[in-house]
């Protein structure tokens, strides 16, 4: 044998050798591998949630109902739980809530006595509610030195007008008697009889609710001069309790939604102002009487919309219609139906812009759950309360904080 078939026959050797080895220690783990795990527990793939068989059995439609279902149950308990409160509380809510109001429509003039005139917020917030306090009084005054003054002759009218009515019950279509309109109005006075002591009591409850008027306007003016002087340290000090992350954000939210109320306060006042000067002027031209008191109380009813100008509107045809008759109430109808089409075609879109809009619906739903909760003032302050929450919602929802990219996400799997 040479050498090259030396060297062949020992690399032919070590590498049986080697096959031997590997084959020796697979032999060895083989033998002292554990038993297999049993199965894992079939799962629906589709929804990881599902751990039990009997849920599996479940169908998917039926489950997503039950989810969604228990989850509605629980905003509508809460929101049940929160209109309570709000019931319990509207003592204290209808004043913060007029107080937040007034702040709003009088935070450009407090502004600019800050920064302009360069006053002290305690003497700018003074001298800003006495001369608010001093326009309504003068307001007042007027309305209620011409309401004297006409009230006897509209009272003449009136009378004169209800025994037109009675005539023409008697001779117009109706043919009724003198026997029974007496059986009416005796029916009326007999009412007014057997119900003498609830309207005393009413006269009663009437005197205790101006008390509690006076101390309500009271509380709304000391809570207004320190919304004027310290409203932006409150917010910071109320929102100073939320957990810090959510602290900023609700910020921010608050300062946009406040920004949101000034512009409805002030769009509010202004589209107010050109409804009672246009039916104010009408009223005027027609020489109907109480023409500055209608034209105030369209004002007002302004500040309500939908309800209060209607409800304004109606007065106004009502004392045309006793004071100058069916052809003058025609007029100031026709003249009223214009007005409120053009605010609400015109004015409210140009004026309120897209920053305070609220859908109608929501407008009525709103007005009616002030109505039951608070009566009038409820139905004053519900759609600007709803528009602030939407712009704050809105304002949380678009301004949301993402995590960063790299960030870890801890799994519960």
């Amino acid at each position: 044998m040479g050498r090259f078939d030396r060297v062949r026959a020992n690399l032919r050797r070590a590498y049986i050798q080697r096959l031997e080895a590997a084959k020796a220690e697979r032999e060895l783990a083989a033998a002292e591998e554990p038993d297999p795990a049993p199965p894992a527990p079939v799962r629906d793939l589709d929804h990881a949630t599902t751990t039990s068989k009997d849920d599996a059995e479940v169908p998917h439609g039926l489950r997503i109902a039950a989810a969604w279902s228990w989850r509605l149950l629980l905003l509508i308990a809460a929101a049940a739980v929160l209109l309570w409160l709000v019931g319990r509380l509207k003592t204290v809510l209808i004043p913060l809530s007029i107080a937040l109001l007034l702040s709003a429509l009088l935070a450009p003039v407090m502004a600019f006595l800050r920064r302009r005139v360069k006053l002290p917020p305690s003497l700018a917030a003074f001298l800003v509610l006495v001369m608010g306090l001093g326009a309504v009084a003068g307001v007042l005054t007027l309305v209620i030195s011409e309401f004297v003054a006409g009230f006897p002759a509209l009272a003449e009218k009136a009378s004169i007008g209800v025994q037109q009515i009675q005539d023409w019950l008697t001779t117009g279509p109706l043919h009724l008697s003198g026997r029974q309109l007496d059986a009416t109005f005796d029916a009326a006075t007999t009412w007014l009889n057997d119900n003498r002591g609830s309207l005393t009591d009413s006269a009663v409850n009437t005197a205790t609710a101006t008390v509690e008027f006076l101390a309500l306007m009271l509380l709304i003016l000391f809570v207004t001069f320190f919304f004027m002087r310290d409203g932006k340290r409150i917010w910071h000090f109320v929102t100073g309790i939320l957990p810090t992350p959510a602290r900023d954000p609700i910020r921010r939210a608050g300062e946009a939604s406040w920004r949101t109320l000034v512009a409805y306060v002030r769009a509010t006042v202004l589209v107010a102002f050109i409804d009672a000067l246009g039916i104010g002027l009408l009223l005027f031209f027609l020489h109907v009487d109480f023409w500055f008191p209608l034209g105030t109380l369209v004002f007002l009813g302004a500040f309500v919309p939908i309800v209060g100008a209607t409800v304004s509107g109606a007065v106004a045809v009502l004392v045309a219609l006793v004071d100058e008759g069916p052809i003058t109430a025609l007029v100031v109808l026709i003249g009223v139906i214009a007005v409120q089409q053009l605010e609400g075609h015109v004015l409210q879109p140009l004026i309120m812009g897209r920053a305070v809009s609220v859908h109608p619906l929501a407008v009525i739903v709103a007005i009616a759950t002030g109505v039951v909760l608070a009566g009038i003032i409820g139905a004053l302050v519900a759609v600007p309360l709803v528009a602030v929450l939407n712009t704050g919602i809105r304002h949380l929802v678009q301004h949301r904080a993402e995590p960063p990219p790299d960030a870890v996400i801890v799994s519960s799997d």
